[in-house]
This record gives C-alpha cells, structure tokens and sequence, in this order.
C-alpha cells in the first residue's frame, strides 16, 4: 500500500478553488496552527487592548500571544508603554496574564526591578562593572488609535498601519474614547480555528436565523441579500433602505461625523481593515433590545443619540462604536481549535453604573451573541475536521468578505515564502 502524500501548507492553500471555503486541514493541522500564529499575529498589526485597560499609572496589562509574551503600562506620565516580558537577566516572565498594578516592575526570580520607563533601576550582586543602561526591557512597536492599543512583534513592522490611523482618527474623535472606562468585560474560549472565528464575523448570512437579539438593531438589508426574483414588496424595502442610509450619512456628514465606508481588505493590504458607519434600526441609537442609548452619558461631549454604528474591522479584531458606548473585542490562537475571544464595553469615564446605566442592558446583545457565534464556530470547526468535509462555494452576496479573507491569508502566507 502506497503511503499517502500529506501536502504542504503551501500546497493547501494553493488547492483551493476560488469561490470555495478552505481545505479542512487549514483548520486542524498543528504546524499551519504554529506558522499562522508566527505570520499573522508575531508580523501583522494585532488589537492587543484598549487604553482603559491600564487607566492609572503603575497599572499593567499582560497579553500573552502564542510563544510571545507583552507588557502594557501606564507610566508615571500617563503614557502608554508596551515591553517584551521578559527579564533582561535569564529570561523570567515578569507578570503573569492578566492585570496588576506595580511601582515598579520586579522580576519575581533574582529581583531584578525596572522603573516604568522600562529601564532597568536595580541589579544586586552584579559588580561595578555592570551596565544597567544596556539592560532595560524590550519595547514593542505600538500604535494607538482611539483607545486601541495595537502592537507589532516583528522587528520590520507594516507601514500601512497609517491608513487605519488616517482612516480612524477623525472617525473616533468625537467619541473621546480615551476618556472611557471598561463598563464590562468577558473572556470566552472558542473551541474552533481563529480564522473560523474571523470568518464567521465577516458574514451575517446567518444572523437572521442565529442572532435575534443583534438583528433588533441592525437593518437586514446591511447583512446583504440576493437581488434575483424579488418582489415588489422587497425591491419597495430595498429603495426605502437605501433612501434612510443615504439620509443618515448626510445629515452625519452635515454634522461633522465621518462616515463613508473606507476598505483596506484586498491582497495588496498588510494591515487589513475596514470601516463603516452603519444606520442603527428601530430608535437608530445604539445595539440594545430597544434600540435606544444605554447609558444616558454619552461618550465625549456628544449631543446627537443617533450617530449609527461606527464599525471596525481589523484580521483580529471587530470594534462598534456608538453615541453611547464602544464594544471591543479581539482573538488570540490558542490552538489549532481553541480561540481566546476577549469583549471590552466602554462607557465614559463619568458614566455611573445604576444611574447612568445598567450592565444588563449595556451588554444583553453582544453577551448572547458571542454566545451564539461560538457555537457556530464550534460546530463549523468540528464538521471541517469530520473526512466527508469538502469546502463548498461561498455566496456571492452574504459571504464576499469571507471569499477576500481566504485570498488575503493565502496572499499574506505567499508574501512569507510559505
């Protein structure tokens, strides 16, 4: 009996035909796990936090991202500062993941201690000749935009991280997201690939049937739809949505908010985005049951309640940011079939829980749906991993970003010799 070609990853990525999902394998194996984590998340752009994660100085944030390992600090300046975790002695993680807060940063195995500034402040037994100058930790590349705290491992980092920057800036203005505080915040490991998790969130042709509590503010038309055979009665709420979008984005505009879609997704991007204001359904305010604000601050100075959903995309990352409050949230790989899912909400720093608003209905609509998006990537991950799996044509108008995603990967992949 012959022995059976097992292919490359490179070979993987090549079989699939266009239109058509990812081989099983992409989903399962071990080594593409470990060069998707080397490649996308220790050489891309990655969401690792918000600024309110470490609100006073001396507050740490420990991320660990595969083999890798960083510190987000507040310093005594009120800067953000991100180092490598790891002592600059013999290698001992400084913090454990999670958050903390310091005066300074000491290393629990031979005390070795660093100011925030990251520079190393105290070495015992080290002898005269030591230079402590030559040992502070290990910055990391860090871009903040908004309040997101977006880091690069890599020694050589994407320059295009500045069309986000460009993109996003004047987009988060108004909302002063600096100024806001972590309201709520969820941990939910996903028992599937992350790019099942990345897939799943760039389609909502199953949002109607899986998502109750996030379609009562979302206007179905935005999840796209198939144009063939309609009826009279659909193509009237086809031109009826499009009538309301093109008025919201106007009068947005009119006020001074930024609103047209930007895209950054195709072969040719490092750092993959896109952006979108969309028209909230219903009271048009904010993604709750009712679809009215949660918290009656609003963020920043804002007066208008109906400023949609201001949504970001990035390849690990989705972000909506309305006139009330923000959801965060970010993937890490764990495992070929275990995804970290980390779910910030962001009120303004004044804003009083049980005066302001209440936790339940800030977070009632993106708790259940992460709920439910991680059984769908769970049972998704299972069927690719099952032999009778063969990857099957996607939807040209639900599921066009998933068909770009699988060509960025494959591109990105390509760019790095695999």
């Amino acid at each position: 009996m012959s022995e059976v070609q097992v292919k490359t990853h490179g070979e993987l990525i090549r079989s699939r035909e266009p239109g058509h999902g990812l081989p099983g394998e992409l989903f399962g194996r071990q080594d593409v796990f470990e060069t998707d984590v080397e490649v996308f998340f220790h050489k891309h752009w990655i969401l690792v936090g918000v600024t309110a994660d470490v609100p006073e100085p001396g507050d740490v944030s420990t991320v660990d991202i595969g083999r890798a390992s960083i510190l987000i600090v507040r310093d005594d300046d009120e800067n953000i500062r991100t180092y490598r975790n790891v002592c600059r002695h013999r290698g001992a993680r400084l913090k454990e993941a999670g958050k903390s807060t310091v005066g300074m940063l000491v290393c629990p195995y031979h005390q070795w201690t660093y100011d925030l500034d990251g520079s190393l402040r105290h070495a015992a037994h080290m002898g005269r000749d030591f230079d402590a100058k030559c040992r502070s930790l290990l910055p990391v590349h860090t871009r903040i935009v908004g309040t997101h705290i977006f880091v690069c491992l890599s020694d050589e980092t994407p320059a295009d991280i500045a069309k986000l920057e460009d993109a996003m800036a004047p987009r988060l203005a108004p909302y002063d997201l600096r100024n806001t505080k972590i309201a709520f915040e969820s941990e939910i490991i996903e028992n599937g690939n992350w790019k099942l998790v990345i897939e799943n969130n760039r389609e909502c042709y199953h949002c109607a049937a899986t998502h109750p509590e996030l379609t009562a503010s979302f206007l179905p038309e935005d999840f796209g739809f198939c144009p063939e055979n309609l009826t009279e009665e659909a193509l009237r709420e086809i031109e009826a949505y499009r009538e309301r979008n093109a008025a919201c984005q106007e009068s947005w505009e009119r006020d001074g908010f930024t609103s047209a879609t930007v895209e950054w997704l195709d072969e040719d991007a490092v750092t993959q985005f896109r952006t979108q204001q969309l028209v909230i359904a219903g009271h048009g305010e904010s993604q709750t049951m009712s679809t009215k604000v949660a918290s009656e601050k609003l963020l920043g100075n804002l007066q208008r309640r109906d400023l949609g959903d201001t949504h970001l995309w990035t390849h690990n990352s989705w972000t909506h940011v309305m006139s009330d409050h923000a959801v965060v949230s970010y993937i890490i790989p764990l495992a070929p079939d275990k995804t970290l899912v980390r779910s910030k909400w962001l009120v303004h720093a004044d804003a009083v829980e049980g005066v302001d608003y209440q936790i339940q209905d800030l977070t009632e609509v993106w708790v259940a749906t992460n709920a439910q998006d991680k059984h769908l990537v769970e049972i998704t991950h299972e069927g690719t991993q099952d032999p009778a799996y063969r990857p099957a044509v996607f939807s040209p108008f639900t599921e066009s970003y998933v068909e770009q995603f699988s060509r960025w990967y494959a591109a990105r992949l390509g760019a790095h010799g695999v």
